[in-house]
């Protein structure tokens, strides 16, 4: 009894260290994985979504990236960079396509290690068109084929039925004289697809990661922050603040509360897209030096004339060319719906601001925020006050415009120069005007 009490004790001693490290090594050997999803069109918005990912999944040392996948597809140089993105990434990439990986979004789907599609899903039809909606010219499709070749071979897949997706004429079986696009059994006889998967367990049971620790990645509070200024409608307001506050700027002289309200809306606007990619510089240095020229007629400049209306034009444009992808005016790759949405936003931004500030600026001058900086009390004339330049003496008075007036502009009256208004229309430069009012700034004067 006693040898085997001693045998016993012997094999406690030996197995409790296993038993103490079992759970460590369990744990150890537990495999993390980061899902991302893409459920829109391809865009710099999306671009900088996978940037970000797959950062995110460095920085947890993530094992394993599942990107789910419901696209349409969208702009070429994105899913370009997107592709190179995954294919140099270290770790393993699976792709769940969640019923659509068209276009783009097949280039896209042909990067990653492994591809699982639902049922019912589709990959392929990647030909390249362009704003109008047809065909690009050959040599966006060649180099599009060669991309599809290449990423296809770089994960050992067949590179001729990659091609069949943008070139007809490159694989007849398939697609009957079409560009190819394949179902889920047809991607998986053909050796596109690893699998078919309901959802993303059953996608992990496949690879043997059903026990791994799953990370959905989310934005950050300052991405999603950018991504709310990015939504068309935030976008419309900002865009009603900024011309709104030029156009109001214009109205009266000095800089005041609607410059400062065009300013801080113009960044708020420019910001979002410039880190998505969308705002190139030398959009954002249009869009400043339509500002400058704004800035150099309202303040240098008397009347308003060809530098005013130059930099309301570059204004117009930066805004439009921001809110597109284009590259360098190359607008093949720009849905035509992109640029019309893009050019109504302006247009109805520019109409909007004005009707806006018209219908509530005495709501807004009434309020109590604007009753503690206008003054309130009059200092009248007959009360024994006077202006340093009273002008009471003009009025009804004739003389001719010194300058072109667009209202604003300069009169001369028995010799001498006033800063002067036109009460309605423009006057051109001699014209004979007569003073039919007065303020502390400027003659009113109307053309004779």
């Amino acid at each position: 009894m006693k040898s085997d009490s001693k045998r016993w004790h012997f094999a406690l001693l030996y197995l409790l260290p296993l038993f103490l490290l079992f759970p460590a090594a369990s744990r150890a050997q537990k495999q993390k994985v980061l899902v991302m999803e893409i459920k829109s069109e391809i865009d710099p918005r999306t671009n900088r979504y996978t940037e970000l990912a797959l950062n995110h999944a460095t920085e947890i040392k993530a094992d394993h990236v599942l990107l789910v996948l419901d696209t349409f597809g969208g702009a070429l140089n994105d899913a370009d960079e997107m592709r190179k993105r995954i294919l140099e990434y270290p770790k393993p990439v699976y792709v769940f396509i969640n019923k659509n990986a068209a276009s783009a979004g097949a280039l896209i789907s042909l990067a990653c290690d492994s591809i699982y599609m639902a049922p019912g899903a589709n990959i392929g039809a990647a030909t390249v068109v362009g704003a109008n909606g047809e065909a690009a010219p050959g040599k966006y499709q060649s180099y599009m084929r060669s991309i599809m070749r290449s990423t296809a071979e770089a994960q050992g897949r067949n590179p001729r039925l990659a091609e069949a997706m943008v070139d007809a004429n490159v694989d007849s079986t398939l697609s009957a004289g079409q560009v190819l696009t394949l179902t889920t059994s047809e991607a998986i006889k053909q050796g596109f697809c690893d699998g078919e998967a309901i959802n993303i367990q059953q996608v992990l049971k496949q690879v043997n990661l059903q026990d791994a620790e799953v990370v959905t990645y989310e934005m950050s509070s300052t991405n999603k922050i950018i991504s709310f200024f990015l939504n068309p409608f935030i976008s419309g307001i900002l865009l009603l603040l900024i011309i709104g506050g030029l156009y109001f700027e214009l109205q009266s002289p000095g800089i005041g509360f609607p410059l400062a309200a065009a300013i801080v809306a113009g960044i708020l606007y420019l910001t979002p897209y410039y880190l998505n990619g969308l705002a190139e510089n030398w959009e954002i240095l249009l869009f400043v030096a339509g500002l400058i020229l704004i800035a150099v007629e309202v303040l240098v400049i008397p009347g308003f004339g060809v530098t005013g209306i130059s930099g309301i034009i570059l204004v117009f444009i930066s805004l439009v060319l921001i809110m597109v992808n284009n590259q360098n005016f190359d607008f093949t790759f720009v849905p035509g719906t992109a640029l019309m949405q893009s050019l109504i936003s302006v247009v109805l931004g520019m109409v909007g601001a004005v009707l806006l500030v018209a219908l509530t600026w005495n709501r807004f001058a009434a309020s109590r925020t604007m009753q503690r900086v206008i003054l309130h009390n009059s200092f009248q004339s007959d009360e024994g006050y006077r202006s340093s330049a009273d002008a009471s003496h003009l009025v009804g008075k004739t003389g001719t415009a010194h300058t072109r007036m667009t209202p604003s502009g300069r009169v001369l009256i028995d010799d001498t120069i006033y800063d002067a208004q036109a009460r309605e229309g423009f006057i051109e430069k001699g014209e004979t005007i007569q003073v039919i009012d007065h303020s502390t700034f400027a003659l009113r004067v109307k053309k004779v």
